[in-house]
């Protein structure tokens, strides 16, 4: 299994999220966090004084996929609707998993 991390501008979320949703990915989460990306305009940025630095809300997407060509197939999704004009319009990180455990009933 891997996890797919994606930080993405957050105009874009809703065309990856229906994407990834018209694929067949359920199992998604998206965070609304505080990041570095390349501001698309200027009215995007804010001044964190927590970091000392500009920032932008961007969101962080997470899915599990079983295998491979689901994750192969995932990114290929998230790279086509993520797209913002910028060479610089997110970042996708892979991580394998060693295993997952429900929570549940012991």
């Amino acid at each position: 299994m891997m996890e797919t991390k994606a930080y993405i501008h957050r105009n874009r979320i809703a065309a990856v999220v229906g994407a990834l949703e018209d694929g067949g990915y359920r199992n998604l989460s998206i965070i609304d966090v505080k990041g570095m990306l390349k501001a698309l305009a200027s009215k995007e940025q804010e001044y964190s004084i927590e970091v000392g630095e500009k920032v932008i809300t961007e969101v962080k997407l997470e899915l599990v996929c079983e295998d491979e060509s689901q994750t192969a197939e995932a990114v290929r999704i998230i790279r086509e609707h993520a797209r913002t004009g910028s060479p610089e319009a997110g970042w996708i990180y892979l991580s394998e998993i060693r295993s997952a455990l429900p929570i549940g009933e012991v």
